[in-house]
């Protein structure tokens, strides 16, 4: 793992964007140790680029949870868990007006990852998931970058 990580950070800007994607997805990974290591002042790298990559990376990578969720079907839940179609549709109601607020945190360590895929099977308003997802990983690749750079 060492290995990948360093390869990663060699890549710079891509490195750390491929490493957010990873992370971002389903796969268990640590962009924080990348982004840890481009941001110090030494690299010589924009941290604020950094931060870009590492936030557009992690929206990519959710959203691909988010879609392996969409790929879901409702009647499954009717099927498998012997719930009844009107109970569904109230749940999907309910968490749908909730959307934002679920999806902004989605940049937790693998819970992220099934809050995405969830509101992927709730058919969630994919704008409003992704602009919330991306405010949760910027809040958080910034604290990263702040903590790092001695800031805060």
């Amino acid at each position: 793992m060492d290995s990948i990580i360093q390869f990663l950070i060699d890549w710079g800007y891509l490195g750390m964007f491929l490493s957010a994607v990873l992370a971002g997805s389903a796969i268990p990974f640590s962009s924080e140790a990348v982004l840890a290591a481009l941001v110090l002042p030494a690299t010589g790298l924009n941290p604020w680029l950094c931060l870009a990559a590492a936030s557009t990376g992690n929206l990519l990578g959710s959203l691909t949870c988010y879609g392996i969720g969409h790929l879901g079907r409702m009647d499954w839940l009717e099927r498998y868990f012997h719930m009844k179609p009107e109970k569904v549709r109230r749940m999907q109601v309910y968490l749908n007006g909730r959307s934002a607020f679920m999806a902004f945190f989605a940049f937790l360590p693998i819970v992220g990852s099934l809050i995405a895929v969830a509101l992927g099977f709730l058919r969630s308003n994919i704008w409003i998931v992704s602009i919330s997802m991306l405010a949760g990983k910027v809040l958080r690749y910034t604290i990263v970058i702040l903590i790092i750079r001695g800031l805060l």
